[in-house]
């Protein structure tokens, strides 16, 4: 039947009284059929719905679910207006989930959160919602819906003693980024926080809670405070608020900046039909779609006592922080803090209030604790979907992803894994969206490229999309769910664009965009052997960064000339416990024979700042970074420091080119005492003197270059630490990581400095930092008069071909260009190699 609503409601109500529904899928095919035949939606907007549910659960609560389509889809809306099938008998929806209401919303502005805010007060109404479903009168499920229908009595959201009123300037509204920095200075506080916005407030210590207020740009809150201190923290939270809304515009400037460049890239001499997305990783792949459906999980209810139950819980909990912590540190050490963000994100899930809190409730109603976790986080993920902005359904996502590896510790027979049925020939994979242990078993042997609907370039598809070298688009909406598998696509990773069903003359423009790269590398590749001597003869040492023995191979294979830079850190990361000095010299040793006479820089143990190691048992610091760490740690600690230097000349004894690298060096006493013990421990063993050099991270050293070259036979730059104290950037802080570029002037004129005081002493310079692996940053370095590069091994072709085609004056031009730029992105402007 069909009813007017308010004005602020959906325009149209349809209702099927009585339905009966074989499946949740068949239910919102029901009731978009309902929205089709009003009129009110295209026919694709029913697989739109089915997409929606594929990426996010819809259920509500309280035997009501309301399923709708993707946003990306609003188009297909002809006009606003829902639909609502009463199945008296009930459908399951998701394991230990039925559904009695199912409301179809279809909407193409934002009329359908009023609609979700009427069902949320009605579902706490459960005598009123029993009625409706037991109704044989549609009007009455339309006036419930309506805007001037009687509502439940609500209590208001009421503001604490002590109030601020802000509005909301963040172009994106208030997503998790700007919500975790909230949530951290709530925290902070020992006096009661609320937030309202309406009728509707929210904890700031609850990330999820915050991001239910669904706030954007425009929308005026209250922050309240009370108790001990109110007034300095509701000062704290309003002063954070507004300090991120100048970050918030610039990085939205930023993205209208690069939105707006022109594109570079493949395209078609044809007109075959294309879905854009967000390019993600870069590259064109050719493939058959393959569709990774989402999987339902069956997550069995098995009720235990709540004492066993709160322990489980909280084991798992505490075993997924600590795999999180892991997984956060190894991709902050591969690919940066603003990498590893997501995960941090993630992680930060796991100690919500809200989301625990609503587990242990469905314990106490007498559930099983995994059925418990995954319901709340089902709940959860489903409400921060249905608020329709694409920030927080990419940290439902996030929040689905998580939940999957905590129910994995309370019962491992619920560990997912969906990618076995991948067809063996090139496939481009197409899903909903990924998560961190999909992309990351993905088999680049099979899969040429990726295309999801839902996520962001900063997801954490695209993240190990870019690891992987694998063509990636997101954010390519439902059209690509819908998509037949084994329909030919081509991925456009460069400007996120995914063609379907090609010509053959695309195909072979394609493969010949393809072949063109691949000959680029592939030339490269060719050359990886060969030193790299620039054109008027200067020959510039490239060596690997490498942390284990098994790792030569590959470095000396992509035309390492040595190892430039050994973690040793490592071998203590990757322990449960200290290693001895008979365990680091057997490493030692076998990193000397796999090297086979070439060089091997190992730098001594340097822990602090992002690298901690549980049982070293070192104090906590309010600010590690500034704390004990390199070689203030060994100099503190000799029980680490000298049984290291007793297994490295040891191995040393026995043949090969070692050096050893004191890391964070600050001053000349620093060095002069550690190699005072380095000769006592090499008298002591009868070994082979060393070269002894240190590593340049802080300005200090680098503006006292002349000085400590009198006691160094070489300094080696760490670009990373030296940016990120040099610019007073926390390089772990993820709303700063992009502005830590080592390019930048001051890191450069710093460099400049540190290789001009160690000339005096004739002491050799080398870079083990992120840009010696960027073969402009590796031109540029070179023109400052660096001898020696060390970088990740698959970086080494790259930087040996582009130094192979300059000459040093050109080089040493350009880098006095850079030292006189006034900010990185000029320096960068620079590249006239860039895109080539």
């Amino acid at each position: 039947m069909l009813a007017e609503t308010a004005p602020e409601a959906v325009a149209q109500t349809h209702v099927a009284i009585g339905a009966k529904a074989a499946s949740k899928e068949d239910a919102i095919r029901q009731v978009g059929q309902l929205l089709v035949a009003s009129g009110a939606a295209d026919p694709a907007y029913v697989e739109s719905m089915l997409a929606r549910e594929a990426a996010a659960n819809t259920f509500l609560g309280s035997a009501v679910a309301i399923p709708h389509g993707m946003k990306e889809d609003r188009a297909m809306v002809k006009h606003d207006a829902i639909a609502v099938l009463q199945l008296r008998g009930g459908v399951e929806w998701n394991p230990g989930q039925g559904a009695r209401l199912v409301v179809g919303i279809a909407a193409n502005s934002d009329s359908h959160i009023a609609i979700l805010r009427r069902l949320t007060r009605l579902i706490q109404d459960e005598e009123k919602l029993e009625t409706l479903i037991s109704t044989d009168d549609a009007q009455a499920i339309v006036r419930a819906l309506e805007s001037d229908a009687p509502e439940p009595a609500r209590i208001a959201a009421t503001d604490l003693a002590q109030t601020a009123e802000w509005t909301v300037d963040y172009p994106s509204g208030l997503h998790a980024r700007p919500g975790s920095a909230w949530v951290d200075t709530a925290k902070a506080q020992k006096a009661r926080l609320r937030v309202r916005h309406g009728d509707d407030s929210a904890d700031p210590r609850s990330l999820i809670s915050l991001l239910q207020l669904g706030l954007k740009q425009g929308d005026t809150v209250i922050f309240s405070a009370e108790g001990e201190g109110a007034r300095s923290a509701l000062d704290a939270l309003v002063k954070t608020a507004r300090n991120l809304s100048a970050r918030e515009k610039r990085d939205a400037e930023r993205a209208e900046e690069k939105a707006a460049t022109p594109i570079r890239g493949w395209k078609p001499t044809g007109n075959p039909e294309m879905i854009t997305g967000v390019a993600a990783s870069p590259g064109l792949a050719i493939g058959t779609v393959h569709v990774l459906a989402a999987e339902e999980l069956d997550v069995p209810d098995v009720p235990v006592d709540l004492v066993t139950g709160g322990a489980q819980l909280n084991d798992a909990l505490s075993q997924t922080r600590a795999h999180m912590k892991a997984l956060i540190d190894d991709t902050a050490r591969r690919l940066g803090a603003g990498d590893a963000a997501i995960f941090k994100a993630q992680a930060d899930l796991l100690d919500d209030t809200d989301l625990i809190t609503l587990t242990c409730q469905l314990m106490v109603e007498g559930h099983g604790v995994a059925w418990s976790w995954h319901n709340a986080v089902e709940r959860v993920a489903g409400q921060l979907s249905a608020l329709g902005n694409p920030v927080l359904a990419a940290r439902a996502a996030d929040l689905h992803d998580v939940g999957r590896r905590v129910l994995a510790e309370i019962d491992p027979a619920l560990s997912t894994g969906s990618l076995a049925d991948m067809p063996g020939e090139p496939t481009i994979l197409v899903a909903s969206d990924l998560s961190p242990s999909d992309t990351a078993t993905l088999d680049t042997g099979r899969v040429a490229g990726i295309a999801t609907a839902l996520g962001g370039p900063t997801s954490h598809s695209a993240i190990l999309a870019r690891t992987l070298g694998l063509p990636s688009v997101v954010a390519g909406g439902a059209r690509l769910l819908a998509l037949a598998a084994g329909t030919t696509a081509i991925v456009d990773g460069d400007s996120g664009r995914v063609w379907i069903d090609p010509s053959a003359d695309d195909l072979a423009s394609a493969r010949a965009w393809i072949a063109d790269l691949a000959q680029k590398r592939a030339a490269e590749e060719a050359e990886r052997g060969q030193p790299a001597i620039t054109t008027d003869g200067m020959r510039i040492e490239v060596a690997a960064n490498v942390n284990r023995p098994d790792q030569v191979p590959f470095a000396v294979a992509q035309g390492g000339e040595g190892v430039g830079l050994m973690r040793t850190e490592f071998l203590f990361l990757e322990a449960g416990e200290t290693p001895d000095e008979d365990d680091q010299y057997a490493i030692y040793r076998a990193m000397i024979d796999a090297l086979e006479g070439r060089p091997l820089i190992v730098r001594a143990l340097d822990i602090g700042g992002d690298k901690q190691v549980p049982h070293l048992d070192l104090p906590e610091e309010e600010n590690p970074f500034l704390g004990v760490r390199g070689a203030r740690l060994l100099l503190r600690r000799p029980d680490l420091l000298d049984p290291q230097l007793r297994a490295l000349y040891r191995a040393a004894k026995e043949g090969g080119d070692v050096k050893i690298m004191f890391p964070m060096i600050t001053s000349a006493w620093e060095l002069i005492r550690l190699r005072a013990r380095c000769e006592e421990i090499r008298a002591e063993l009868d070994a082979p003197q060393i070269p002894v050099g240190i590593m340049i991270e802080v300005p200090a050293a680098a503006v006292q270059a002349r000085s400590l070259a009198r006691h160094a036979n070489f300094f080696s730059i760490g670009t990373n630490d030296l940016t990120q104290y040099a610019l007073a950037i926390d390089r772990q802080n993820p709303e700063l990581a992009g502005e830590a570029d080592s390019l930048h002037p001051a890191v450069l004129n710093l460099i400049a400095l540190c290789v001009e005081g160690a000339k005096e002493h004739g002491c050799w310079v080398g870079v083990c930092g992120g840009i010696a692996g960027d073969p402009f940053g590796a031109a540029l370095l070179t023109g400052l008069g660096v001898a020696e590069l060390s970088m990740t091994p698959r970086d080494i072709p790259a930087v040996k071909a582009r130094l192979r085609g300059a000459g040093m004056d050109e080089m040493k031009a350009l880098a006095a260009r850079a030292l006189a730029a006034a900010g990185a992105d000029e320096v960068r402007a620079l590249d006239t190699g860039a895109g080539e």
